[in-house]
Order: C-alpha cells, then structure tokens, then sequence
C-alpha cells in the first residue's frame, strides 16, 4: 500500500472519529446525569428528592454518610459507600438528600448519576471530571450484577482507579438489594463447579469489600412507618384526627403486604390528594 493511500485512510478515520467531549459547563446545575452514545453529562434542573429531616428510621445510616460527604465537600479523606438492604428504605433518597444538605452548608458539590449499563464508560466519565476543580459524588443506584455480567470489572476503576487511582475530586456512592452485589445462587453455583471454589468467587464477592463504608438498611417498625407518614403531615400541613391516620395507614400497608418508607410515602400521597394538598 502507498504512503499516500495510508495518507487518505488516516484522514478518513479522523473524519468519522468523534470529536472529544468537550468539557460541561458544571455551574449551571448541582446534578447532572451521564449518557452514552454519544458520551454527555446533561444538567438535572430539579433534583427528585425529599428534605433529609423526613428520612425516619435510618438515623445512623443517614448520619455516617451526611459525616463522610461533609468531609469530602471540605476536601479531606471520605470512603466510597455501599448503601445496601431492604427495598423501599430510602437508599436512593438518603444519597440526594445528603448531598443537598452539605450543599446547603456552602460547599459546591455535585451529584453524577451513573446508569449500571454504563458502567463500561466510566473511565471516560472519571477522565472529564478528574479535569475539573469541583468535587463529584458519583452515584450508582440499584447496583447489581447477574449471570455472565462483566460489569462488574468497569466498576474497579471507580473503586480502585487502575494505575492512575481514583480521582482525588471523585466519591463513589452506591445504592443495592444486595450485599456483595451478586446473587445468592450464582456465587453457590461458582463455588460448586470451579476447580478452585474459593479463587472462582473471591473476585465476585469481593467487589462490595473495595467500599470503605457499608451502610445497612433495614424493615422498619410499625411505629417508625407511622412517624414518617407524621412527618410528611407536618411538613406538608396535612390536619388529620391521629386515630384515622393510624387506622388507614396500616390499612393501606396490610394491603401492599410491605411496610417501608416508600408505602409511607404512597399512602401520604394518597392521602394528600384525597385532603386536596399539592406536593409539587
């Protein structure tokens, strides 16, 4: 081939190649959302979240990452957390609601939302907002993995960094159903049919070891679902006789069959509209 075929082919490349992601203007909004194909942070113009004063029941959870974000945001040594437990118990809504109180205390922090599908480009999110001199709280939420996902591996980049490490301006905070992020029967299932049953799972099992904190969520009791839906009345001024309340709120979680901060949610919203109070 001649130099000057090698010439037109290189030129086509560069052609059709994308052109760097510039990089976001990141003040005109305190989250922003990554995308893939083509790569982009787009600005999130209202934060979906609640008042960190109405989150009941995870008082010690809430504390320790409300701790560990304000430390970061002040620029010192803060733990990738791994916010894990039962469904419904305010794991997303604690991480928003933490990162809007520690804004509130004057420090420019911003939230990243990252999807668990694209977890394959993070190297070429980190990459951007390494280049930056704001600080990041990268947040994955609902985070797992199933049979034959290798996922899991773009996720060491987060918590470890490779040879470049983490970026110093770059917290990583994930929310689960699961502790070590796989499923029960899939770790078994290695264990059971590898030459080697503990090299076969340890690389799985010890990705939720990379997280420096672990914050468990748990069932809530009857009277911590009833005093989040107290709250939510009090901070919206919903006037209600106590005993109907009581008498409709555990009727309405009887029939969800669940207890948890999202059915106190539901039926608060049920009841708002019912009373003729706008949540907007």
């Amino acid at each position: 081939m001649t130099e000057d075929a090698l010439e037109r082919i290189a030129a086509a490349l560069e052609r059709i190649a994308p052109a760097p992601l510039a990089a976001p203007d990141f003040d005109i909004a305190e989250a922003l959302v990554w995308h893939t194909e083509p790569d982009r942070l787009e600005p999130v113009p209202q934060v979906n979240r609640v008042d960190l004063s109405l989150l009941v029941g995870i008082d010690r959870s809430r504390d320790t990452l409300l701790d560990n974000t304000a430390r970061f945001a002040a620029g010192m040594a803060a733990n990738n957390a791994l916010l894990w437990g039962a469904r419904g118990m305010g794991k997303s809504s604690v991480v928003k609601a933490v990162c809007a109180a520690v804004r509130a205390k004057g420090h420019d922090l911003k939230l990243v939302e990252l999807q668990r599908e694209d977890l394959p480009s993070v190297a070429r999110l980190l990459n951007l907002l390494r280049a930056s001199d704001k600080r990041f709280v990268l947040f994955c939420d609902d985070l797992s993995f199933s049979h034959d996902d290798q996922h899991y591996k773009s996720l060491k980049a987060v918590l470890d960094g490779g040879i470049e490490g983490r970026p110093e301006n770059v917290l990583f905070y994930a929310t689960s159903n699961r502790r070590h992020l796989m499923p029960r029967d899939m770790i078994e299932n290695e264990r059971s049919s590898a030459i080697n049953p503990s090299e076969a799972t340890e690389e799985k099992v010890s990705l939720s070891d990379r997280f420096g904190l672990w914050l468990g969520f748990h069932p809530c009791s009857q009277d911590e679902y009833l005093e989040m839906i107290d709250g939510y009345c009090a901070a919206y001024g919903v006037s209600i006789a106590p005993e109907r309340l009581k008498a409709e709120a555990i009727e309405w979680q009887a029939t969800r069959g669940a207890r948890s901060g999202r059915v106190a949610w539901q039926y608060f919203t049920d009841l708002a509209g019912r009373e003729g109070v706008s949540l907007g």
